[in-house]
């Protein structure tokens, strides 16, 4: 499987049209959203068009150009949340960070994403923008089903796997069974940071900015530390 944003134009039926699924593999519609504008990285939104959420992945299709089309994989998707701050982003958007073949080549990224010519091997950021902005929290929502049928895959020689995948049900599931834990993640997916798929850094930081926040809530236990000479 190639990583990364892709250009896609495979279609079928009449108008628009609709993408073609990979049904010999299972995959399948999920959810259509009409009226929505494709940001890719630091370029100009494109005009609307439609997204369709499959089992495997997400498509944006032009709705006045069939030669205009983009896709990306679920297991590409690093992370995916809901940007309401119109300092990050004037409009609400869902926004997405994107995997890529070489990672570690980030020198040309801003500059390949701005050319007039896009390199779509290069763009680690995606943002959807729909019309009614009502309808993020349910996109969210898609995006967290969607990724969870699509694990990171582990390496057999590590059983961990430290795969930062989060359900509702398994954060309520950690809540009841762990009530003395120093942290815990809200049960709220749409309240989140976001949901993160895969070993990234981004699930690290939020865990170790909880845990931090957590010790420093009840500054009269410390001071009864220090009293007694902890």
């Amino acid at each position: 499987m190639l990583r990364g944003l892709r250009q896609f134009t495979e279609r079928r039926g009449d108008g628009a049209g609709e993408p073609v699924l990979n049904t010999d593999n299972g995959e399948e519609i999920m959810h259509v959203q009409p009226s929505v504008a494709i940001v890719i990285g630091n370029r100009s939104p494109e005009s609307p068009g439609t997204l369709y959420i499959s089992t495997k992945k997400v498509v944006w299709l032009s709705d006045v150009d069939r030669a205009k089309g983009y896709a990306v994989d679920f297991l590409s998707l690093s992370l995916h949340a809901v940007s309401r701050d119109p300092e990050a982003y004037p409009s609400p958007c869902i926004y997405t960070q994107i995997e890529t073949e070489d990672d570690g080549d980030e020198s040309d990224n801003s500059d390949s994403e701005n050319n007039e010519v896009l390199d779509l091997s290069k763009v680690t950021e995606m943002r959807l923008v729909p019309s009614d902005p009502s309808q993020l929290d349910n996109l969210f929502q898609i995006f967290c089903e969607c990724a969870e049928l699509n694990p990171e895959p582990v390496d057999e020689d590590d059983e961990e796997g430290n795969n930062w995948v989060f359900s509702t049900d398994q954060m309520a599931n950690d809540a009841a069974d762990e009530e003395d834990s120093e942290w815990h993640f809200s049960q709220n997916p749409t309240s989140s940071i976001g949901h993160s798929n895969g070993d990234h850094d981004v699930a690290r930081r939020v865990l170790e900015l909880q845990i931090n926040d957590q010790r420093f809530e009840d500054p009269e236990e410390t001071e009864q530390d220090s009293d007694s000479g902890h």
